[in-house]
C-alpha cells in the first residue's frame, strides 16, 4: 500500500502541435486531452496501472472537476474539502517532445485545511508501506509543510511507512534541513543544483559523475537515498551502500509531462517487490521513458515498460567499456 499526498493538484490540459511553437502566431492543435494531475496524483495513477495498491490524498471541494476526473479513471482518492477550485495547468507539446508549461498557482490552503490534510494523511498511512509527498506547495502553506507531515506520520503511525519526497525549492530545502531522515528524494538536475548550490543544471545533465558526487554530499542521516533524474541522459541512485547510473533508452518523445512522476512510481514498484536499488533504478528509468513516449500525462501500463532495455552501471565504472550490472543478466 502506497499513500501519496498532492497538496497542490491540478487538471492537466495538454495541447499537441505538429510544428514548433511560435510566439504571437495563431496555430492549430492536432490533439488535446485533459488528465487529473499533480505529482502525487500521477504517482498513484502509475501505481494503479501497475496493479500496486495506492490512494491519493489531496485537497478538493465536493463536486470539483478534479474529483470527477479521478473517478473517471477509477483512481482511489481521499479528498479534504477546501473552498477554492483546483487549478488547471496547460502544457503545449511540440513534435519531438519539447514542452512548454504554464502552471496556475492553485487555491489557498488555510491553517484549518492544512491540519485536516495532515490528519487525513496520518489516517491513510496506517499500515502503509510508503508515503509519497509530491509536488509544489499551494499558496498559504509554509515551506516546512512537508516536514510537518513527516513529523505527524512518524509520531502517530506504528510502524511508520517509508517516505519518498518529490518537491523542489524551499519546500525541499526545509525538509532536508529538518533532519527527519526521509528514505528517498527524487530531484532532477535543476532541483539538486538548487538544493545544494554547487553545480549548474547543465553540468549535472552532462553526465552522471557530477550528479552522483553532489548527491553524495547529502548526509545519509537526513536522506537515505537520492534518485536523481537527468533528463535524456538517464538517472542515478545514491545510497549509503553505493551508487548506480542508468542511461535512458532511445525513444521517440511525445510528452515529458509526468515522466518524472512515473520514474518515481517505477522505483517504488520495484522497491515494494524487494528489488535491489540498482534494479529499482532500472525500473524508474524504464517507466520514465515509457511515459515520455505517450501523449499528455498518460501513464504506462506494465506491458509498455521494458526494464530489460536499461543497463545499470555502478558508479566508478560509468565511463568503462563493460557495465558491472545489467538488468537483463
Amino acid at each position: 500500500m502506497i499513500v501519496t499526498l498532492t497538496a497542490n493538484p491540478s487538471i492537466d490540459r495538454t495541447v499537441e502541435l505538429d510544428e514548433p511553437l511560435e510566439r504571437g502566431a495563431v496555430q492549430r492543435a492536432v490533439a488535446t486531452r485533459e488528465d487529473p494531475g499533480g505529482k502525487g496524483v500521477n504517482v498513484t495513477r502509475a501505481l494503479r496501472a501497475a496493479r500496486v495498491t495506492s490512494v491519493a490524498v489531496l485537497p478538493a471541494a465536493p463536486g470539483d472537476p478534479m474529483l470527477a476526473a479521478l473517478e473517471g479513471e477509477s483512481v482511489p482518492y481521499r479528498a479534504v474539502p477546501i473552498a477554492g477550485r483546483i487549478r488547471s495547468n496547460l502544457t503545449i507539446a511540440e513534435a519531438g517532445g519539447a514542452t512548454t508549461k504554464i502552471n496556475e498557482p492553485g487555491p489557498e490552503l488555510d491553517a484549518d485545511a492544512q491540519r485536516a490534510l495532515i490528519a487525513a494523511v496520518v489516517e491513510e498511512c496506517d499500515g502503509a508501506d510508503w508515503l509519497v509527498l509530491a509536488g509544489s506547495l499551494p499558496p498559504g502553506a509554509p515551506d516546512d509543510f512537508y516536514a510537518q507531515v513527516v513529523r505527524a506520520v512518524r509520531a502517530e503511525t506504528h510502524p511508520s511507512p517509508r517516505i519518498a519526497v518529490d518537491t523542489s525549492g524551499p519546500a525541499l530545502a526545509a525538509l532536508v534541513e529538518a533532519d527527519l531522515a526521509v528514505d528517498v528524494i527524487k530531484p532532477n538536475a535543476e532541483e539538486l543544483a538548487e538544493l545544494l548550490g554547487r553545480s549548474s543544471e547543465e553540468e549535472l545533465e552532462a553526465g552522471p559523475d557530477a550528479a552522483i558526487a553532489l548527491a553524495r554530499t547529502i548526509p545519509p542521516a537526513r536522506v537515505r537515498t537520492s534518485l536523481v533524474t537527468l533528463g535524456a541522459v538517464g538517472a542515478a541512485v545514491v545510497t549509503p551502500e553505493g551508487a548506480w547510473f542508468a542511461a535512458a533508452p532511445n525513444i521517440t518523445a511525445r510528452s515529458t509531462v509526468g515522466a518524472g512522476d512515473c520514474s518515481l512510481a517505477g522505483y517504488l514498484i520495484a522497491s515494494v517487490e524487494g528489488a535491489h536499488p540498482s534494479a529499482a533504478l532500472a525500473s524508474a528509468v524504464a517507466y520514465g521513458a515509457a511515459a515520455a513516449s505517450l501523449p499528455g500525462s498518460v501513464v504506462p501500463t506494465r506491458s509498455q515498460v521494458d526494464p530489460d532495455r536499461v543497463v545499470v552501471t555502478e558508479a566508478g565504472t560509468v565511463a568503462g567499456s563493460e557495465p558491472t550490472r545489467s538488468t537483463n543478466e
